[in-house]
């Protein structure tokens, strides 16, 4: 069994058989003995790694002894092996060649946090999304069949992300295509069976063999020959298994139902994985895995160790004192949120909470407590969670759909269909708004501006602190229709909070500062670099607010009074707030210098979000620099 560790390592574990197998190649070297010793030497390198760097920390412990089993038994790269989501793939990248690079994990240049393409041939599909790996292999499977290939196809998946329905559409697909290919279900919150033990390891390894194989397709070769008498024969199978293993569902959408197996003892992963790896059809690979397995603190606080900051050095000198004072950090947007949430539940009995499995990540802990029979965690189907706010809606419900920017694209058509079309009155609260750090361009919320704007009838709003997000979520309650709120990752400002549920006049923005010749149209949070670049070029500046209505008097005034209007957002440029403008001067025939600041059109890599700003233009020195260009050129 695995050895549990109590600390993380400050220092770089000595790992002998570890240094021998930092490739698929040097791993499948090692004889069967040798493997239960390289999994704590793996476990040990990533507490150390991830101590380092800081990162998804639970879920890559959860998988070692599978990472390392899918990489024993499978040819690897010619065989393709697809992570879901890849929260778990640390392991695998370490056993992948990239072992000296994890030090780099989820820094600038470094290597990415997720399995991406381009970083290596072992990454077989970009992920961060849930949900996508069994569409994906099976596509793979479906190309390898074409071209003639033998290669094989696997997908890893996790019991969460199996709640999913795109997850549900690949596995009704693949049994129709009758597609070779190997689904293993890393189940590791025993959210769909508690059969793991003896039997249940000894009867996966006796239906997975060979033997039995062989047996069951000579035995369907001599009933097929009686009318009826196969049908009779695998429904009394399939019922005898359902008895002992809790595969029926599986095995009713036309996959073979293997387990469930203790995902942490190696000999029944690697006998399992090598009689599963030549059976033809879909199979599926059911294992139990404890997430956080191996260190004791994340294993009693698998949700608490979900991801970790790196450590602080040892005796670290004390920060030098700043020249210049910096005001205190706010609450965080999540925050402001999840109480503005608790306060209008308490005015409103006809408020519901919706969330895709983002309970904590959207703060609606409290709410969940004080308000259980309203509160309603759909699990990771964002598609779902759209239209049932949209059913509630219906009904006279006030649904409020808690949800992070790039997990709402996965609900975009429910969205337009389901929700606009019906005008139906569904407040998006969407956090994540803009770039999210370490996580880098599947998590970034770089486009929601730009994919809400044009739907008819929206009301879309951009909070530049956190007085206002909590005013424009009520705005946004009170709305008839559909209305969304997009607020970023971390805190604000510290403004002070007006703690009534007080709403905004719509379609009103408000000058912040009046200056001369630039104005300076703010859709959000930079509001704050945005005064700093006004005070310096003596500009006028404006809490723009509401992206849709567009304050269209405002901007003709705008236009009338200054010689350059520069729109800023943390949002595409192409398509955003900034676009809404130039399209009302346009329309207007009204011809003015403007200038876009936002998001360029690139997927901006991973870094801290500073640093990810600074690049794009977006903090006050590059909002200036760009300001003090356009002008030159209108000298």
């Amino acid at each position: 069994m695995p050895t549990t560790f109590h600390e993380i390592p400050r220092e770089r574990p000595a790992t002998p058989l570890l240094d021998s197998a930092e490739t698929p190649a040097g791993l499948r070297r090692l004889g069967e003995a040798e493997l239960e010793t390289l999994a704590d030497e793996l476990r040990q390198d990533l507490l150390y790694t991830v101590g380092q760097t800081g990162g998804h920390f639970g879920a890559g412990l959860g998988v070692v002894e599978l990472t390392i089993a899918l990489h024993y038994v499978f040819d690897t790269p010619e065989d393709r092996l697809v992570w879901d989501v890849g929260h778990q793939a640390y392991p695998h990248k370490i056993l992948t060649g990239r072992r000296q690079q994890m030090t780099t994990l989820r820094q600038k240049d470094g290597i990415a946090a997720f399995p991406r393409r381009s970083e290596s041939e072992y990454d077989t599909f970009g992920v961060g999304h849930s949900s996508t790996s069994i569409s994906a292999a099976l596509g793979m499977a479906i190309a390898a069949q074409l071209q003639g290939s033998k290669r094989k196809s696997v997908a890893v998946i996790g019991d969460g992300a199996l709640t999913a329905g795109m997850a549900f559409e690949a596995l009704n697909h693949a049994s129709d295509v009758k597609a070779n290919m190997l689904v293993v279900l890393n189940d590791n919150d025993m959210s769909i069976s508690h059969n793991v033990g003896g039997l249940s390891n000894y009867l996966a390894k006796i239906l997975s063999s060979r033997t039995y194989a062989s047996m069951r397709e000579g035995s369907k070769k001599v009933l097929s020959r009686l009318p009826g008498a196969w049908e009779i024969a695998r429904k009394t199978e399939e019922h005898a298994k359902g008895m002992l293993v809790p595969g029926t569902l599986f095995e009713e959408l036309g996959w073979n139902y293997i387990g469930p197996i203790d995902g942490h003892d190696l000999p029944t992963l690697i006998t399992t994985l090598r009689n599963m790896r030549d059976l033809e059809g879909p199979q599926f690979l059911h294992v139990i895995t404890k997430k956080g397995k191996g260190f004791a603190p994340a294993e009693l606080d698998p949700i608490g160790y979900h991801a970790i900051t790196k450590l602080e050095p040892i005796n670290a000198p004390a920060s030098a004192p700043l020249s210049i004072p910096k005001q205190a950090a706010g609450p965080k947007y999540s925050s402001v949120f999840g109480q503005w949430l608790c306060d209008m539940a308490e005015t409103d009995p006809r408020l519901t909470g919706i969330t895709p499995a983002m309970k904590e990540g959207s703060d609606l802990v409290a709410f969940s407590e004080r308000f259980p029979q309203r509160y309603f965690d759909v699990a990771i189907a964002e598609q779902h969670a759209v239209t049932l706010a949209a059913g509630m809606a219906c009904e006279g419900a006030k649904p409020v759909v808690a949800i992070y920017s790039t997990f709402l694209q996965r609900g975009y058509d429910q969205l337009i269909h389901d929700v606009a079309v019906q005008h139906l009155d569904v407040l998006f609260a969407i956090d994540r708004a803009g770039l999210v750090g370490e996580d880098g361009p599947t998590h970034a919320g770089s486009f929601d501006l730009s994919y809400l704007r044009c739907i008819p009838g929206i009301l879309v709003m951009t909070p530049s602190d956190e007085s206002e997000l909590r005013k424009m979520l009520t705005t946004g309650y009170l709305f008839q229709g559909p209305a969304a709120v997009r607020y970023p990752r971390g805190s604000g400002p510290n403004a002070v909070i007006e703690p009534g549920l007080e709403p905004l006049e719509i379609g009103k923005g408000l000058v912040r500062r009046q200056g001369q010749k630039v104005a300076l149209l703010v859709f959000g949070v930079q509001l704050a670099e945005a005064l700093v670049v006004g005070a310096n070029l003596d500009a006028t500046v404006v809490d723009m607010r509401f992206v849709k209505p567009l304050d269209e008097a405002l901007v003709r005034q705008l236009a009338a009074s200054h010689d350059l209007l520069v729109t800023i957002e943390e949002n595409s440029v192409m398509g955003g707030a900034g676009s809404a403008v130039s399209e009302f001067l346009a329309r207007e025939n009204l011809l003015q210098p403007i200038l876009h600041l936002g998001l360029p059109d690139y997927y901006v890599e991973h870094a801290k979000p500073a640093a990810m700003l600074a690049e794009c233009g977006l903090d006050a020195a590059g909002i200036e620099a760009s300001v003090r260009a356009r002008l030159a050129l209108l000298a």
